[in-house]
């Protein structure tokens, strides 16, 4: 595959990152023939480790179509690091944009450039209890209706064993393998020229996201949960439980202020 467009800084990245990843982790690594060899597309990655963008970062330089990964705007202009992600192409999202789409708008530019885009459709690293992946967000799917580029479901395991989730840190031995598997193009052409509603998008996102889960069932060998985690559900469930908490907690301290009350008037009848 063509390396077009590594670029200095990338390769400088490499020279950094690839050593240490070598030592510290095994590959097992399949799906690359998916990744294409032209042209823009995504890649919708699930995350379960702060590790996992290197190792996956690692995989997908040695396919020859570098990833350009979504990044908070405000790392862009910090320093020797806001110069390595400029010089490595990363994109900025620019969060204080009221406009969703507009939001993704270098994204979209990168992908309609030919380059390749990594998304973590997620958005943060997964809360599931058992590593599978969460529900998604829009992003990737806007982007890829947008362009009509091909999107590559990638499912990763193993960083997560090098370094669990909010781990402080990692778990060096017995050495870990990563696992990456990349799968065929998702079919999004039934959401193509259609009115870009949120439950366009959310049906979309939903479709990505089942890609993903399905080659990560195939590289843990077991099946994931029917329902996908749901941050937001869980959010709600949790005031609920609070909420419920609380108003056992007042319950229970107005029967004791007023089992205080009979027994203080219980020893002044007694008197």
């Amino acid at each position: 595959m063509s390396r077009r467009r590594i670029g200095f800084w990338y390769r400088f990245a490499a020279v950094l990152c690839k050593p240490p990843l070598v030592v510290l982790i095994k590959r097992d690594w399949r799906g690359m023939e998916n990744i294409p060899a032209d042209g823009g597309f995504i890649t919708a990655v699930n995350h379960n480790s702060h590790v996992d963008p290197f190792a996956y970062a690692h995989f997908q330089y040695n396919s020859g179509r570098v990833p350009r990964f979504l990044a908070k705007s405000g790392l862009f202009s910090r320093g020797f690091v806001g110069a390595a992600m400029r010089g490595t192409g990363q994109i900025p999202v620019y969060r204080e944009s009221t406009d969703a789409l507009s939001a993704f708008r270098a994204a979209i530019a990168a992908v309609e450039r030919g380059e390749c885009v990594a998304f973590y459709p997620e958005g943060t690293l997964t809360r599931d209890p058992n590593g599978w992946p969460m529900t998604g967000k829009t992003g990737a799917a806007r982007v890829a209706l947008q362009t009509r580029c091909p999107v590559i479901p990638v499912a990763q395991w193993g960083a997560n064993e090098l370094l669990p989730p909010y781990a402080r840190k990692p778990n060096l031995l017995p050495r870990k393998t990563h696992h990456v598997l990349a799968g065929p193009p998702v079919d999004l052409s039934r959401f193509y020229d259609r009115e870009m509603t949120p439950d366009l998008l959310k049906d979309a996102t939903e479709v990505i996201m089942a890609a993903v889960t399905r080659q990560l069932e195939e590289i843990r060998g077991e099946k994931a949960p029917e329902t996908p985690y749901d941050p937001k559900l869980e959010r709600v469930e949790q005031r609920r439980r609070t909420a419920r908490a609380v108003v056992h907690h007042q319950k229970q301290r107005q029967r004791g202020t007023v089992q205080r009350v009979a027994e203080h008037q219980e020893e002044g009848q007694g008197k």
